[in-house]
C-alpha cells in the first residue's frame, strides 16, 4: 500500500489545542486507490499577553500573584488577612527581641554583680595577705634589731651558709649578671598571681549562670531546728548532763479497749516501739488494731508508766459535770409551749393565727407531719417558743417527745368534734411529763360548736377546768376569726410567770433535737431547742451517736444568727451524720472528747442491737424457727425526709403484724433513695417506700433495670393504708357466698336443641344469668352448678326481678321436677385485711 500526503488544508483551533486536516491518497493492488482525510492534533501553547512580560519583569501584581479567579471583595479580604498576619508576626518578633534583650540585660546585671562580688573578695583576700606580709616584715625587723643588739648571738632566722654557693654568687657578681636574692617576706605578688589565675580559671569553668551562683548561695545550709538541737546538746554537755534524758513517768488511762496508736499517744512513745514490745510478748498487732485492757496495762508497765484503769462510760463524765448548774447565774427565759391534740382539730391553724403565717397550706394533706418549732413575740414584748406536734395516731413518739421538752401544754380540742382518741393520748403525755395544761377550745365559730360538751367530756379524763371549779385554764378560741387568741397568750404568760422559768446562759449549751433531716445541699440538719446555756457558731458538740462543729445557726425565720439563747429553736448545720430525733445535744471542750463520746455511744448501740437481734441459746433458736415457720413477711425499705417521720413510719408499720403476716422494715433512714437502697431491696425482693423524698438518677435507673418498685408518699396514713393492703395480700383469701334470690319451678318444658327448661317464678330477690344455682328438692341440695340459659318470654335476659316468671336451663343437668326450688347465689372472694 502506498500513501501520499497532499497539501495540508484547513486549520481548526479547539478548546484544548489546534488541529490540521490533510488528504492522503492510498494505493492498493490492481491499480486501485483511495483518498483519506487525516487530522493532525497539536498541543495548545498559551502565549502571554503583551503586558504580562513587563509585569513579570517589573514585579508581578498582587492580583496576578493571588490568582485571577477571585472576586474583588474576596481579594481585598485575603489581602487584609495577609497584611494582618504580617503585622502580628512583626509584633511577635519585636516582643521576642525585647524579651531576649531583657534576659540578656538581666544576665549581664547578674554577671556584673557576681564579678563585682568576686573582685571584692579577691581584693579583700589580697589586702589580708598584704597585711599578714607586713606583720611578718615587722616581726623580721624586730628580730634583726635584736640580733644587732646581740652580735654574739646567732639570729634564729639565719640559714646556714653554703661555701660553694657563696663562691658562685661572687663569680656572678664579678661577671655583671644579676644575683638571685632570696626574699623571705615578700611573697604577696606570687600569691596574687596565683589567686588571679585561679579566679580566671573558675570563671572559665563556671559554665551556665544559675540562681544559686547569682545569689552567692553556698549549697545546703543547716536548718534552724538542727542548730537549736546542737545548741541544746552543747548546753547539756557543758552542764555535765551528757547522758540520756531523765525518763518522764506518766499516768496512762487504760479503758476496756484501746487501739495501739492511741496507747502510744497517751504514753508519748513511738508507735513502732509499742508494736515491737507487743511482738516481743507474742501479740501481732498493727497500730490500728484494738487491744484489751490487760494487754495495754502490761505494755504501759513495761515502758515504765503508771496504769490508771478507767471504764469506757467515764467519757461521759464530762457531760455530767457540765450539766451542774450554778444557781447564782440563772436568768429568766421564755416558756416552751407545745400545741397538742387530735388530728384536724386546728392546732397548726391556731399557731398560724398567732404567728400570722400560713404553715398549714404547706403541709401535705393539710395535716402536720413534722414537729415545728417557732418563737413568737407578744404585744407586751414577751417571747414564747411554740412546738407544733402532729395529731395523727402514727406520731405518738413525736407527741411524747414534744411533751418531754415543754414547759406548758396547750391542749386543742375542736368544739364541734369534742374529745377524740389522740386528745386522750395527748392528755396522757402531758400528765406523764408533769407539766401544766391549758385547754384551748377551738372552732367555736362553727354552727355546731358546743364548748360545754368539751368541758364535760374532759371531766372523765380528770381534767377539771376553772369554769367547773378546777385549776386548769380554758380558753374559747377561733383560728379563723382570731377570737380569744389574746386571752390564750395572756394565760400562757401568767402560767410561765408562776413557773418562774430560769436558765444559765453563760454555761456550755445543752439542748434537745426536735427534728433531724438530711438536706441535699446542706448535709445533716438538726432542729434543736436550746434548753441550757448559749449555743454559738463554732462550738463543738456531741449529739447522740454523732458529733460536729456548729457551722451555721438558722432561726425559725430562715435567718442566720451567731448564737441561740435558752428556749430558742434553731437549725444546726455542721453535723457529721444525722442524729435521732429526741437526742440530747451537749457542747464539749474539744473535738477529741466529742469523737470519743460519739464513738463510745455508737459502739454501745451496735452491741445492744446485736444482742437483741440474735438468739444465743439452742432453745431460743428452736422457738424462733417454730414461730417463723408459718409466718409470712412483707419486707420494705423506708426512706424519709426527717428522722421523726421515719421513726413514726417504722412504728406504724410494725403495729400491722398478726400471727400470720408481719411487716419487716429492712432499713430506714433519712435522705434521698440511693443505689445501695435499691441493691438491698432487690436482694430481699422488697419495695422501697419514699416519704417526701425521691430517688436520684442512678437509683432510678438501677431500679428500672432490676425491677424494684419505688412508691412515693407525702401523707403518712396513705402510706400505712397501702402497706396494710399489701400485707393483707399475703393472707389467705376468704370465700363468701351471698344468696341473691330464690325461684320455684312451676312447670318443666322440653325444648329441642336445648333440653329440659324449667318454667319458674322468682319468689325472692333476683335471678342472674352469671350467678351460681343450687337445686333443692325437699330442702336437700341435689345439684350445684350454673345456668345455661335465662329467658324472659322468648328473649335471653341477664336478670329477672322478684315476682316475675322466667325460663331456666341448667348446664349439664336435666333432672328437674315441678316443685323444686332453685337457690341463686353469688360467690365473692374476700381479701382478708389486717386489723
Amino acid at each position: 500500500m502506498d500513501t501520499k500526503d497532499s497539501d495540508r488544508k484547513g486549520k481548526t483551533l479547539g478548546p484544548r489545542g489546534g488541529t490540521e486536516t490533510s488528504h492522503v491518497r492510498q494505493s492498493f493492488s490492481h491499480g486501485r486507490s483511495k483518498s483519506v482525510t487525516v487530522e493532525h492534533k497539536r498541543k495548545r501553547v498559551v502565549v502571554p499577553k503583551p503586558g504580562a512580560a513587563a509585569a513579570s519583569g517589573a514585579g508581578q501584581s498582587p492580583r496576578n500573584a493571588m490568582g485571577q479567579n477571585l472576586s474583588d471583595a474576596e481579594f481585598e479580604r485575603r489581602l487584609k488577612a495577609v497584611e494582618a498576619a504580617k503585622a502580628q508576626e512583626a509584633e511577635r518578633q519585636a516582643k521576642e527581641r525585647e524579651a531576649a534583650e531583657a534576659r540578656e540585660a538581666e544576665l549581664g546585671r547578674l554577671r556584673a554583680e557576681k564579678d563585682a562580688a568576686e573582685r571584692a573578695a579577691r581584693e579583700r583576700e589580697i589586702a589580708e595577705q598584704r597585711a599578714a606580709a607586713a606583720a611578718e616584715e615587722a616581726a623580721a625587723a624586730e628580730s634583726s634589731a635584736a640580733a644587732k643588739a646581740k652580735p654574739a648571738a646567732r639570729t634564729p632566722d639565719a640559714a646556714p651558709v653554703d661555701p660553694a654557693a657563696a663562691q658562685a654568687q661572687a663569680a656572678r657578681a664579678e661577671a655583671g649578671r644579676p644575683v638571685a636574692q632570696k626574699k623571705t617576706g615578700d611573697r604577696a605578688p606570687v600569691e596574687d598571681k596565683r589567686t588571679r589565675l585561679k579566679g580566671e580559671d573558675d570563671r572559665r569553668r563556671s559554665g551556665k549562670l544559675t540562681i544559686a551562683r547569682a545569689t552567692n548561695e553556698e549549697g545546703r545550709q543547716r536548718s534552724l531546728a538542727a542548730t537549736r538541737r546542737r545548741q541544746e546538746r552543747d548546753k547539756r554537755r557543758m552542764m555535765g548532763a551528757g547522758g540520756e534524758r531523765e525518763k518522764i513517768v506518766r499516768d496512762v488511762q487504760v479503758p476496756d479497749a484501746i487501739t495501739v496508736q492511741e496507747l502510744a499517744n497517751r504514753m508519748a512513745e513511738r508507735v513502732a516501739a509499742v508494736v515491737k514490745t507487743l511482738m516481743q510478748n507474742g501479740i501481732m498487732a498493727t497500730q490500728n488494731q484494738t487491744i484489751d485492757a490487760d494487754t495495754a496495762a502490761l505494755i504501759v508497765e513495761e515502758f515504765g508508766h503508771k496504769v490508771l484503769r478507767v471504764s469506757e462510760s467515764d467519757v461521759e463524765d464530762v457531760i455530767v459535770q457540765a450539766s451542774e448548774e450554778d444557781q447564782s447565774n440563772l436568768e429568766p427565759r421564755p416558756p416552751v409551749v407545745t400545741i397538742m391534740g387530735h388530728v384536724d382539730h386546728g392546732k397548726t391553724s391556731l399557731l398560724d393565727a398567732i404567728r400570722k403565717t400560713n404553715v398549714v397550706s404547706g403541709e401535705a394533706g393539710g395535716i402536720t407531719q413534722h414537729i415545728g418549732a417557732y418563737q413568737v413575740a407578744t404585744e407586751g414584748g414577751a417571747k414564747i417558743t411554740f412546738l407544733d406536734t402532729p395529731g395523727h395516731a402514727a406520731f405518738t413518739s413525736m407527741r411524747a417527745r414534744g411533751a418531754q421538752v415543754t414547759d406548758i401544754v396547750v391542749l386543742v380540742v375542736a368544739a364541734d368534734d369534742s374529745v377524740m382518741p389522740q386528745t386522750i393520748e395527748a392528755i396522757s403525755h402531758a400528765k406523764a411529763a408533769g407539766v401544766p395544761m391549758i385547754v384551748a377550745i377551738n372552732k367555736i365559730d362553727k354552727p355546731g360548736a358546743d364548748p360545754n360538751k368539751v368541758r364535760t367530756q374532759l371531766l372523765s379524763h380528770e381534767i377539771v377546768v376553772e369554769g367547773m371549779g378546777g385549776e386548769v385554764l380554758d380558753v374559747e378560741v377561733s383560728a379563723v376569726t382570731g377570737k380569744g387568741l389574746d386571752t390564750l397568750l395572756e394565760n400562757i404568760a401568767l402560767q410561765a410567770e408562776l413557773l418562774d422559768l430560769k436558765a444559765n446562759p453563760d454555761r456550755l449549751a445543752e439542748g434537745a433535737v426536735i427534728e433531724a433531716k438530711l438536706d441535699v445541699g446542706r448535709g445533716p440538719v438538726a432542729t434543736v431547742l436550746v434548753q441550757k446555756g448559749t449555743l454559738r457558731r463554732g462550738d463543738i458538740f456531741v449529739v447522740g451517736e454523732q458529733w460536729g462543729k456548729v457551722r451555721a445557726l438558722i432561726n425559725d425565720q430562715g435567718e442566720r444568727v451567731e448564737e441561740a439563747a435558752p428556749s430558742v429553736p434553731v437549725e444546726v448545720l455542721g453535723l457529721n451524720g444525722t442524729p435521732e430525733a429526741g437526742d440530747v445535744l451537749n457542747v464539749v471542750d474539744n473535738e477529741s472528747k466529742a469523737r470519743e463520746i460519739a464513738s463510745y455511744r455508737e459502739r454501745l448501740s451496735r452491741d445492744k442491737r446485736a444482742t437483741l437481734g440474735s438468739a444465743t441459746t439452742l432453745d431460743q433458736l428452736l422457738a424462733k424457727a417454730k414461730a417463723d415457720k408459718d409466718l409470712r413477711e412483707l419486707p420494705v425499705v423506708v426512706k424519709s425526709d426527717v428522722q421523726g417521720s421515719a421513726e413514726a413510719i417504722v412504728q406504724a408499720l410494725e403495729k400491722l403484724g398478726t400471727d400470720e403476716v408481719r411487716v419487716r422494715v429492712l432499713h430506714s433512714g433519712v435522705g434521698a433513695i440511693t443505689e445501695s437502697d435499691v441493691g438491698l431491696a432487690e436482694a430481699s425482693n422488697a419495695p422501697i417506700i419514699g416519704f417526701n423524698v425521691r430517688a436520684n438518677a442512678p437509683a432510678r435507673e438501677s431500679a428500672n433495670q432490676k425491677g424494684v418498685e419505688i412508691r412515693y408518699y407525702s401523707i403518712i396514713y396513705d402510706l400505712v393504708d397501702d402497706v396494710k393492703a399489701a400485707a393483707s395480700g399475703l393472707l389467705s383469701p376468704e370465700i363468701r357466698e351471698k344468696f341473691i334470690g330464690y325461684a320455684e319451678i312451676l312447670q318443666v318444658f322440653k325444648v329441642s336443641g336445648v333440653g329440659k327448661v324449667a318454667g319458674c317464678k322468682v319468689n325472692e330477690g333476683v335471678a342472674r344469668r352469671s350467678a351460681g344455682v343450687r337445686l333443692l328438692r325437699d330442702n336437700v341440695v341435689i345439684h350445684e352448678g350454673k345456668l345455661k340459659t335465662l329467658k324472659r318470654f322468648k328473649d335471653e335476659v341477664r336478670e329477672v326481678q322478684a315476682g316475675q316468671e322466667c325460663g331456666m336451663a341448667f348446664e349439664h343437668y336435666e333432672d328437674i321436677r315441678e316443685g323444686d326450688v332453685i337457690e341463686i347465689f353469688e360467690t365473692e372472694t374476700v381479701e382478708r385485711q389486717l386489723a
